[in-house]
């Protein structure tokens, strides 16, 4: 599997298996599902819910643990220097490890730069080998990367053929900083999966959409974590090092962008009461 190397030179998998929205009691099946085809990049977050279950897959998997690679996302209610080292110190309790591999801010709303500070301290302490952001953007990206010691290894964002991030790719770069794509098969929008282009060039490997669609992420730069429940996607969606796209085949794919997010508006006030009110909301814990 290809990796790639880290502003801080930890190496991290290209590829990886997201469990965004699988259920807690469903989790742990899916990820040992996933480590058996060969994943080594699971991504989780406080959020989702189902922490335990990655760490009880991880665990019960036999694979030795630094040949795994772990993030984990601290929410906004755990916001501030002191509830974000206590949620560090929970998620690694929840994880069963002594470290996550990559940590990140979820959302750019609360405390974050409080959170980033308990981030750092948290890397220096060895509970973290690298830290992060997720769906920070433009000038509140700058404005973090700026100001803090330890620049973002990684900037989680909405990425896929129909939104490409170019800008923020040539801006994350300036600080060494890896963009990772969330929801690299735009959740199905936009008829990925039935558009021609990426259809057309499938047909010439003997590929889907979908591995076409990843392919040319990666071959971007942009590490990827998509998410099935089932084992053939699975390994479909890994199986990407066995055919090479040519200039003209990632020309055609670059045409597809449309420069805007399908998923989720970062500036759109809605969302942001949304988020600040998800944990409360929807946490089962608190139920």
């Amino acid at each position: 599997m290809k990796t790639a190397k880290l502003n801080n030179g930890v190496e991290m998998p290209m590829v990886g298996y997201g469990v965004w929205q699988i259920k807690p009691e469903e989790c742990e099946r899916l990820v040992s599902e996933a480590l058996e085809a060969g994943y080594r990049s699971v991504d989780t977050a406080q959020a989702y819910y189902n922490e335990e279950g990655v760490g009880n897959a991880v665990r019960k998997s036999g694979i030795p643990r630094e040949e795994l690679f772990v993030t984990t996302k601290i929410w906004i209610s755990n916001a501030g220097d002191e509830k974000a080292a206590r949620s560090i110190d929970e998620s690694l309790r929840r994880l069963r490890t002594d470290y996550v591999d990559l940590l990140l801010v979820h959302q750019p709303f609360g405390d974050y730069y409080g959170t980033y500070r308990a981030m750092e301290k948290a890397c220096k302490a060895g509970k973290a080998r690298a830290i992060g952001l997720s769906n920070f953007y433009d000038a509140r990206f700058v404005d973090l990367a700026e100001n803090m010691e330890i620049k973002p290894a990684v900037v989680q964002l909405e990425t896929h053929v129909f939104s490409q991030q170019k800008k923020m790719r040539e801006l994350a770069a300036e600080y060494g900083t890896r963009v990772m794509a969330w929801s690299p098969l735009a959740r199905g929008m936009n008829g990925l999966f039935s558009n021609e282009t990426l259809k057309g060039v499938g047909a010439k490997y003997g590929k889907s959409s979908a591995q076409i669609a990843l392919k040319f992420l990666t071959d971007e730069g942009v590490a990827v974590i998509p998410q099935s429940v089932r084992k053939d996607r699975m390994a479909e969606n890994l199986a990407l090092d066995d055919f090479e796209l040519t200039d003209e085949d990632r020309e055609a794919i670059r045409g597809l962008d449309t420069g805007k997010p399908l998923a989720a508006d970062f500036t759109d006030p809605a969302l942001a009461k949304f988020l600040l009110e998800y944990d409360e909301k929807f946490n089962p814990r608190r139920k």
